[in-house]
């Protein structure tokens, strides 16, 4: 693969059904790299399709009166519309009914069988048709599938073999070579363990049923669906039907698939390409679970979200931005409306929605910034811009560790920067005044070159908003990511809000004042209620984050007659060795309380801008111990 190549893919997705929450993550996550990897000048290559083979797809569609064919076309429409919708910017949909992907699949096969590790036999054990996947005596309990807890049945039928026994010295010895192979580290010790344990040669066809790619020169088996299914990855590229493609785009720089498929990407898929004498991927990445009562989403569990109502409700960016941001690519999350709609309040409509809004609505009342009539940018405006290098330099390394969550991250802490620097600089008291106008075109040119980055930074994520921006200053594609202080814009006039706050449920304006008076009374305390607070100045002596906790950091604090150690939800907003040293505001008196495993001793205070704190600190430097009063 040429080094401006990058190719990435997705599961092909399972026809039985339409696609949920679970498919919508992998695909956003996927396209969300693959913007990027445009952005920086990569030649990518993004594909995704379906899966239409095999016995669980025979059945529902007998199920239904309709050919196999006629289902899988009903449920392929519906991805179409989905990934429209989604903005998802795949390159190609493979489907394992195409006839390229059956000519590509068919050589595969014939090059290991030719090659000796193909042969015929017999198959006795157990299957599970839900998951398609053969099950062990030993993984069978009670007879039933230890993923989706369904029943299996005993089958025994011809067959042909995979001699997977003779690639397990092979397959560790590439995994100890290629530690990058199965990503994230933990998912590379758990192979291991399962390689290291003994590989038994695996069934790859099946005689029972018809609805699959025949298997060469033995027409009364098809293909085993995990034989048939993982090799969309070489045929969507070109092999079997546009060899100089395939030269081109393989190997795959990075296979996203969800944890509970890594066995047949990080087991099987290799061991066949070795067979063939075909380079291995890069590295397969398995991404958790979105859980629903701290249990897998999945349509073997019928526990399933429905995308649709929440597409409607916040847009496809905003999901988008939820699904990326929420949660660590690799780990579990559990899924919640009430988590996507805070994302969307508090981190779209408050911090990025607001720069957005304030930036129109001056460049509005002040109409074209003019950069030689602005002041020359001073010590102000080059923290701004240092803020942005750092940022996106921890974007960027974000990004390329396939770590979306910290990348956006980054995002947000410059988007936070920008909004400080609006507050304290008031732009909107310099309106009407000429004397004051150098400094206000100044400040607003900072704020507009920072938005059209900021507009940059968010593109992979929400793509829809990103344009935007873009439109609204005149930035064309390709636009660079260079912070120019005296970059010209042309801007457009737009009065549509980036993301309008939700408010969940609206009331009559009378019940409502009722209800605000009733909430301030009752928000009112005595001064003998104040002084029961016990507030002391404290020194930062030490300070680290909480492990597990993306939002914690653990403080030792002095307070004057002893040290405390306090939990604080700070981690998105202050690296722990920044704030050795620093005087704060703790409450002395607070009951201990445990968080993630460590007890607190105390809480700091601080305020919140744009969704993240900024700590209350002094002036002046008083003593630790110090009453606040």
């Amino acid at each position: 693969m040429p080094p401006d190549s990058f190719y990435i893919t997705t599961p092909i997705y399972y026809v039985n059904d339409n696609p949920h929450l679970g498919h919508i993550y992998t695909t956003v996550v996927a396209d969300a790299i693959a913007r990027f990897k445009r952005a920086c000048g990569y030649d990518v290559y993004f594909l995704t399709g379906t899966d239409e083979h095999g016995q669980k797809i025979e059945k529902s569609a007998a199920k239904q009166g309709i050919t196999p064919l006629e289902l899988a076309d009903l449920v392929v429409s519906v991805y179409h519309d989905l990934w429209k919708k989604m903005e998802i910017s795949h390159t190609r949909f493979i489907r394992t009914t195409d006839q390229v992907h059956q000519k590509g699949v068919t050589r595969l096969f014939e090059i290991i069988r030719d090659r000796g590790d193909i042969y015929a036999g017999d198959y006795e054990g157990w299957y599970c048709t839900s998951c398609e996947k053969y099950i062990s005596e030993k993984e069978a309990v009670e007879r039933r599938c230890p993923d989706c807890g369904k029943e299996t049945e005993l089958l025994k039928e011809p067959c042909h073999f995979f001699r997977l026994s003779k690639y397990q010295q092979p397959l560790l010895d590439h995994y100890r070579t290629h530690p990058e192979f199965v990503q994230p580290p933990s998912r590379l010790n758990e192979v291991m363990a399962f390689v290291e344990g003994g590989l038994r040669d695996l069934s790859i066809s099946r005689s029972s049923i018809r609805w699959g790619v025949p298997v060469p020169a033995v027409p009364s088996e098809v293909m085993y669906v995990w034989f048939d299914a993982l090799s969309n990855y070489i045929t969507g590229a070109g092999y079997g039907s546009d060899d100089e493609a395939f030269a081109r785009r393989w190997p795959a720089a990075i296979h996203l698939i969800g944890k509970d498929i890594l066995r047949f990407h990080a087991v099987y898929w290799p061991a066949y390409l070795m067979a063939a004498g075909i380079p291995l991927p890069r590295t397969v990445f398995a991404h958790g679970w979105w859980l629903q009562d701290n249990r897998k989403m999945s349509k073997s569990l019928g526990n399933v979200f429905n995308p649709a109502p929440l597409i409607e409700r916040y847009g496809p960016d905003a999901l988008r931005y939820f699904l990326l941001r929420d949660v660590t690519l690799g780990l579990d999350s559990n899924f919640s409306e009430e988590a996507v709609r805070n994302r969307y309040n508090f981190d779209l409509a408050n911090d990025l929605g607001n720069l957005n809004s304030r930036v129109q609505k001056l460049l509005d009342r002040t109409g074209e910034v003019t950069p030689e009539e602005a002041l020359p940018a001073g010590p102000d405006e080059e923290a701004v811009r240092a803020s942005y290098y750092k940022c996106r330099n921890t974007y960027v390394d974000a990004f390329n560790e396939y770590a979306p969550s910290r990348a956006l991250a980054a995002a947000w802490e410059f988007i936070t920067t920008l909004n400080g620097y609006i507050a304290a600089r008031e732009p909107w008291t310099m309106l009407g005044d000429p004397a004051r106008r150098p400094r206000l075109l100044r400040v607003l040119q900072t704020c507009t070159e920072g938005l059209r980055v900021v507009g940059l930074m968010v593109a992979p994520a929400m793509p829809d908003a990103a344009a935007r921006i873009a439109a609204t200053l005149g930035a064309p594609p390709g636009d660079p990511w260079e912070f120019d202080h005296n970059r010209r814009f042309r801007l457009s006039p737009s009065n549509a809000a980036l993301f309008p706050r939700i408010i969940e449920k609206e009331k009559p304006v009378e019940e409502t004042k009722i209800e605000e008076t009733q909430k301030e009374a009752a928000n009112l305390i005595s001064i003998g209620d104040f002084q029961k607070v016990q507030l002391r100045v404290a020194q930062v002596k030490t300070a680290e984050r909480v492990e597990g906790a993306k939002k914690l950091l653990k403080l030792i604090v002095d307070i004057g007659t002893e040290t405390r150690q306090i939990v604080a939800g700070i981690a998105e907003a202050y690296e722990p060795e920044a704030l050795v040293g620093k005087k704060i505001i703790v409450v002395a008196n607070l009951k201990p309380a445990v968080l993630r495993g460590v007890e607190s001793q105390g809480m700091l205070l601080a305020a919140s801008i744009g969704g993240l704190p900024v700590i209350a600190t002094f002036e002046g430097d008083p003593p630790a111990g110090t009453a606040v009063k």
